[in-house]
């Protein structure tokens, strides 16, 4: 009789080990970045009408129009507004309270130098079309503020945006963005919804509702000086899972 040939043990399979949990969005920014370009300008214009003159923190503005366009556009949001607004200028130092508009066909970008943020232009390639470009903004932000940036989805065509919203996401900053029913074309702002990367959706004109800038509800500012995002209401102050 001819023995069967022992067959070799077959292994126990292992389970794979789940996915490191993503940390939830961070209710806190040091800096706030709009992306917008399609109808942006009166989008715009309904959210800085709205912000407190002692916001804490800069803003940074990626809006898609032509060059001749930015400096109207400058003017239209300082005389609508309590905020001071600049068309961005290389070397530039930011500063709370204040917000900074991407200067036409330049890319804008950020740097750290000697414990401050500052503007940087160029004219590098177009990306997604778009010079300036938002994911150029969003990417660079990203580099040097981390989980402490607030971003702002508005109105506006296409994708730009969409990358670099992913990498704010990934490192844990919230994103909002404006709903379909207030936007022209809901392009960019509609792009991040649908990854579904967005901390809320709403229209600009309640966007003010919901942010605490530089006072806790006591009325007191906030020692971090930073701005917050405020849970919708009826839901507790915490990080993150405002949706």
């Amino acid at each position: 009789m001819v023995p069967h040939p022992q067959l070799p043990a077959v292994p126990t399979p292992v389970a794979s080990p789940p996915p490191p949990r993503r940390p939830a969005p961070s209710s806190k920014a040091d800096i706030v970045a709009i992306d917008s370009s399609t109808g942006g300008p009166n989008a715009l214009s309904n959210l800085f009408s709205r912000l407190p003159p002692n916001l804490p923190v800069p803003i940074v503005i990626v809006q898609d129009m032509p060059a001749v366009f930015t400096k109207h556009l400058v003017e239209q949001l300082t005389s609508e507004s309590k905020l001071t607004v600049h068309e961005a200028s290389d070397g530039e130092r930011l500063g709370s309270g204040s917000a900074w508009i991407a200067h036409g066909d330049y890319h804008m970008t950020l740097s750290h130098l000697l414990a401050a943020v500052h503007v940087e232009l160029n004219q590098g390639p177009p990306e997604n079309s778009c010079r300036p470009s938002v994911d150029v903004l969003f990417h660079s932000v990203n580099e040097i503020y981390r989980n402490l940036v607030l971003a702002v989805m508005l109105t506006g065509v296409g994708e730009d945006g969409l990358a670099g919203a992913k990498a704010l996401h990934a490192s844990a900053s919230a994103i909002l963005a404006q709903d379909e029913a207030s936007s022209v074309v809901w392009g960019m702002a509609g792009a991040v919804s649908r990854a579904g990367i967005v901390s809320a959706q709403m229209p600009p004109s309640t966007w003010q509702r919901r942010s605490c800038a530089s006072r806790g509800p006591d009325g007191r500012e906030h020692p971090e000086g930073r701005f917050r995002l405020c849970p919708p209401p009826g839901q507790g102050s915490g990080r993150g899972g405002y949706r």
